[in-house]
């Protein structure tokens, strides 16, 4: 395997680990101390410069994604990542098929796969990661922000305590301390694109679907499963490869109906994680205390010492909580309703449902994949106990409208339930029994939608519709 990015070693592996990846290492101990740094090699410092440099010309964005894409490849490759096989494809392929035939019985929606793929782990990360660069680039912002932002407070002050490494690495690439802050919004981009490319490789290798997460991460219209996650799913659970193959089959077939038949809901799902990113603050203190450490030899010092969740801090403010409520209830939605559909599919069909169901909401339970890699991307934790209120409200919403009236509430997002409405469902199924999609309708149409056929004639056998000479048609009938 090829050496990870330079300074980026695989996750566990530290310098001077005797790895492959360490930058020092040639079959014994790296060098310690020396004029340059822990490489103490002037040739191995010099291409360490080049290598600094290189990363340091991203322009691409807050984010350096291109180096998170080479930390998320190489943190699976260290530990294996097979190709997907012909057999594999046709079995997920059939698995799909087989699973929007049984949704069609269960859902007024109709399938929204327009292709099914069957990935690999690598095949997963290349995939999603332009939505992951839509979820982190308002928070990696600030980030950058904050540590541009401490050249401009206190220059001087920050210039004096810059260790000599990155001294000399700023002349080596034609700057002094007037060039710092646009190469300090570099290393922030280069700083959060390694932290975020080893969370997301560290979830390719848990992840079974490209909907696990409960957003829809690939591309619109493209059912996929990882073989490698399918497999590992169903370790442990004694139930056959087919059954949870075709389980999850049915919870990706499900998520992409409704995403495909409910326009707004991605533009919600984003636009929540968006309103919450504007309420981040970034730790400033613990910015400058981390300065010194910066050393372009070893740029996971830094990294290091900015890890966790300390650095993101929420605002405690009505606006951030109402992002944050806002944002979790749509999560729960979805995975609710998903629950839902699938119960009613695989219910009479699949032998081993109710322990696959199970094994779903442990994952969620226990703070799964999605969960921890919303808190280390976007400084935010779901609460899981909300899925199991909001599938009963889904299951409630069946027994007592039908499969279509249940449905019919993604029409529009305020006839969605709230945060309120989890702690009384039944509130929400039987008080708003009547506020339907025709109730929609005549509330936004009866303004002049009907025409002079659905309007009663004036007192005074004027025309339909008819006013005053001063007043529109329809302006103020008696």
């Amino acid at each position: 395997m090829a050496d990870p990015p330079f300074g980026f070693g695989l996750p566990g592996q530290g310098r001077g680990s005797g790895g492959s990846g360490d930058s020092g290492s040639s079959g014994g101990p790296p060098a310690e101390g020396g004029p340059f740094g822990p490489l103490g090699d002037p040739q191995q410092f010099a291409e360490a410069l080049r290598q600094f440099a290189d990363l340091m010309s991203w322009q691409g964005g807050p984010v350096n994604w291109e180096l998170a894409k080479n930390v998320a490849r190489h943190t699976l490759a260290a530990e294996g990542d097979p190709s997907v096989l012909d057999t594999d494809r046709n079995k997920i392929t059939e698995a799909v098929r087989l699973a929007d035939l049984w949704l069609d019985e269960v859902t007024s929606f109709s399938s929204g796969v327009r292709q099914v793929q069957a990935w690999s782990r690598s095949e997963w990360v290349e995939a999603t990661l332009p939505v992951w660069s839509k979820l982190c680039d308002p928070i990696a912002e600030k980030a950058v922000e904050a540590m541009s932002g401490l050249i401009t407070d206190a220059p001087g002050e920050l210039g004096a305590g810059l260790p000599e490494e990155l001294s000399t690495a700023m002349q080596a690439m034609g700057g002094g301390l007037s060039g710092l802050g646009p190469m300090m919004r570099r290393i922030g981009g280069m700083m959060v694109g390694s932290q975020t490319g080893a969370a997301i490789g560290g979830l390719a290798r848990e992840v079974a679907t490209s909907t696990d997460v409960g957003l829809p991460l690939g591309p619109e219209g493209t059912a996929a499963l990882l073989p490698a996650g399918v497999a590992a799913f169903g370790e442990g659970l004694a139930i056959s490869a087919d059954e949870v193959r075709l389980f999850l089959a049915l919870r990706e077939a499900a998520h992409h109906r409704l995403f495909s038949h409910v326009p707004w809901l991605r533009a919600h799902l984003f636009g929540a994680v968006e309103q919450y990113a504007r309420g981040i603050t970034v730790d400033a203190s613990r910015l400058r205390d981390a300065m010194p450490q910066i050393d372009p030899a070893n740029p996971e010092a830094l990294q290091e010492a900015l890890s966790g969740a300390a650095l993101f801090q929420p605002e405690d403010t009505p606006q951030q909580k109402a992002a944050l409520s806002r944002l979790e209830t749509a999560l729960a939605l979805v995975e609710g309703w998903v629950t839902t559909v699938v119960d009613e599919a695989a219910g009479n069909r699949l032998p081993q449902a109710t322990a696959l169901a199970e094994a779903i909401r442990r994952r969620r339970a226990t703070g799964g994949p999605a969960e921890r890699t919303f808190a280390t991307l976007v400084g935010l934790e779901l609460r899981p106990r909300k899925l199991r209120e909001a599938a009963l409200i889904w299951r409630q919403l069946t027994d007592v409208r039908g499969t279509t009236g249940r449905d019919a509430v993604w029409a529009h997002p305020d006839l969605l339930p709230t945060e309120e409405d989890f702690d009384d469902p039944d509130g929400f199924v039987h008080g708003r029994q009547d506020w339907d999609i025709s109730a929609l309708e005549e509330a936004t149409g009866a303004a002049g939608s009907e025409g002079p056929a659905g309007e009663e004639p004036p007192a005074d056998g004027g025309e339909p519709g008819s006013g005053p000479p001063d007043e529109p048609p329809g302006g103020t009938g008696s």
